[in-house]
């Protein structure tokens, strides 16, 4: 969170010659000053003939295929300064506008035959409106306490100097971008870049939300998430200011806003994931999802015969026992009252069925929390 720099970007240097930008994106406040810098390499001789720079300049864009200095550029008049040296130059703009924001190149021009170079890249400058369009004092937490620095994504690069202020009143000794003095927790602090608006003050007790944690509560005495029982998950998280929650369902927003999410009378349809968010002005943080498994015993059994048509002899016939369950239920198959199959297969199927088979039919679906017996199904089968 230093104030923005960059290493040297060095764009490719071909047959000896290249351009060589200190920084390839520039951020600046506007009224502010810029200095956009860049080196030069080119070689001293070709077929004998000693190179020499016969003008330098910056621009923006083309005309007609040439470059425009920006010396000429009225946009810019009186606010444009080259700082050149040998094979060195900085462009330096002052008082800033929006209308600066732009990619700038470097050209030089020599006494060789095809003697012009330029980097086709250029630097990119970002002039922002005001500091107070960026992020304020931020607070890091440490095991020796809170610490503050003034965070932003575009401080002027260089040597930026820092104001801070507490109660609204300057402290004169600090102009780096952390505060190193004693903090007071109650007080209030802000920063600015000098020679602009202070950012927001921010009292250093507060703080974003740590990650929420969510116990749930039973309303019964098995343990277990029962259809009919209620159920109350609590959003729990330090903050300050104190934070709001949401929760949500498998992603889908419940539009509840409460600390506590109480499901009285649960149904299976509210068996799922849950999670909660929990939100101030400084930042939102996300709880472990929990699941909510909502135990029942059979319902709604019933038996129902693969075919619509004439059962003839031989013929594959299939009896299907549903019933919804959690856990998911067992299955007992009867004829006539007589116990033919148990186990977790719901299907009872017939490869080749015969007159034996005819009779009346009916499943039992059961788990730990209750059984339900369905319907009875008469088979008729018939000869062919």
């Amino acid at each position: 969170m230093l104030p923005l720099t960059s290493n040297a970007v060095i764009h490719w240097i071909v047959n000896g010659w290249g351009v060589t930008y200190t920084s390839p994106h520039i951020c600046a406040l506007k009224g502010s000053t810029v200095d956009i810098s860049c080196t030069y390499t080119y070689p001293t001789r070709i077929n004998g003939h000693v190179t020499t720079v016969e003008k330098t300049f910056w621009f923006i864009e083309l005309q007609d295929k040439e470059a425009v200095d920006l010396r000429a550029d009225a946009e810019l008049a009186g606010r444009v300064q080259y700082l050149c040296g040998r094979n060195s130059c900085t462009l330096q703009i002052t008082d800033l506008r929006n209308s600066d924001s732009a990619v700038y190149k470097f050209m030089f021009i020599t006494n060789q035959q095809d003697g012009n170079y330029t980097d086709q890249l250029g630097v990119i400058l970002s002039v922002k409106g005001n500091i107070l369009e960026t992020t304020p004092v931020q607070v890091i937490w440490s095991s020796t306490g809170p610490k503050l620095i003034c965070h932003s994504n575009c401080f002027p690069p260089g040597h930026s100097t820092f104001v801070w202020y507490k109660n609204e009143t300057r402290i004169q000794e600090e102009t780096f971008y952390s505060y190193r003095k004693h903090i007071d927790p109650a007080g209030h602090y802000s920063c600015a870049y000098k020679g602009h608006r202070s950012l927001p003050r921010l009292n250093v007790c507060s703080y974003p939300p740590d990650a929420p944690k969510v116990p749930l509560v039973l309303m019964s005495s098995s343990g277990e998430i029962m259809r009919g029982s209620s159920v109350t998950l609590t959003c729990s998280s330090d903050a300050n200011p104190a934070a709001t929650y949401t929760w949500y369902k498998e992603n889908q927003t419940l539009l509840h806003k409460e600390t506590q999410l109480i499901l009285s009378s649960i149904q299976s349809s509210d068996s799922g994931e849950y999670y909660c968010t929990a939100e101030n002005e400084l930042g939102q943080m996300a709880s472990k999802y929990i699941f909510v498994n909502v135990k029942y015993g059979p319902e709604i059994s019933s038996l129902s015969v693969s075919t619509s048509a004439k059962i003839v002899e031989g013929s594959s016939v299939n009896l299907t026992c549903s019933s919804d369950a959690n856990p998911a239920a067992t299955y007992t198959w009867f004829k006539e009252n007589q116990t033919l199959l148990q186990g977790r297969e719901h299907i009872y199927h017939f490869t080749s069925i015969s007159s034996e088979d005819r009779g009346t039919y009916y499943c039992k679906s059961e788990n730990l929390y209750g059984e339900i017996n369905s319907t009875s199904l008469f088979l008729d089968v018939q000869c062919e």
